[in-house]
């Protein structure tokens, strides 16, 4: 052996560690908050609470926006459409049509026979002191391929349409019912293409009307026809009280 390596080895049994002073060295980098391995663990800690509780504050946020658009936003723009209830009352300017004329004839100037037809106009007997019940009797001797039917009800004092009936099929018929000139109006038209046959045929306008006995001495109707022959009209009007 060395004397080197000699010395080097009775040197280090020689050696004692000053412990007093390694514990001192401790002790201050406790107080200091210098423990490198404790703040290195604490970095590196991942924090999964808070990410967490960051994702669901967001999600909650968007989900609450979304909402609020969703209710602010209508989901069909389109603008709204128009639904027909029904026929609607005749403006006043319309143009009459093409047989038949929208004004009534004048009471008492009657004419109940014209060609091959003959009409009579009646107040049903089972009306009340509320209710009535007008009809037109149209008899013809021939088929008619154009017919309009007008019956003109006189406001006498709360007198509004309840209803309407017709001896023949209701698809052969457009029907109007309006109020002009002091009138309730019922108008049956022959549409287009039908035919009506050549006998009885009766159309009925039912209305309300001020409570007690009703003068119907101002209604009046009106049927113009056509058959192969030719156009005809007859007109009339009712007994004065019913």
């Amino acid at each position: 052996m060395s004397d080197l390596h000699r010395q080097l080895e009775e040197a280090a049994r020689s050696h004692r560690p000053d412990r007093a002073r390694m514990l001192a060295r401790v002790e201050r980098a406790r107080a200091g908050g210098a423990d490198p391995q404790g703040s290195r663990t604490r970095r590196t800690r991942p924090a999964w609470p808070r990410v967490a509780l960051a994702a669901c504050t967001a999600t909650a946020v968007c989900l609450i926006g979304g909402v609020a658009v969703a209710a602010l936003v209508p989901g069909d723009a389109s603008p709204p459409r128009e639904v027909s209830t029904g026929s609607p009352p005749e403006p006043p300017d319309a143009t009459p049509p093409a047989f038949g004329d929208s004004r009534p004839p004048v009471p008492g100037d009657s004419r109940v026979t014209d060609g091959p037809l003959w009409a009579d106009g009646s107040v049903a007997p089972d009306d009340n002191i509320h209710w009535a019940q007008s009809n037109v009797t149209l008899k013809s001797q021939d088929p008619l391929t154009a017919l309009t039917v007008e019956l003109f009800v006189a406001q006498t004092g709360r007198v509004q349409s309840t209803g309407r009936w017709e001896t023949r099929p209701e698809e052969d018929f457009d029907l109007t019912v309006y109020e002009r000139g002091g009138m309730v109006v019922y108008r049956w038209t022959l549409r287009p293409g039908r035919t009506l046959p050549a006998g009885t045929h009766v159309f009925a306008g039912q209305y309300d009307h001020a409570s007690g006995g009703r003068d119907a001495g101002a209604d009046v109707y009106r049927a113009t026809a056509a058959t192969a022959n030719g156009t005809y009209e007859v007109h009339g009007d009712f007994a004065r009280t019913t």
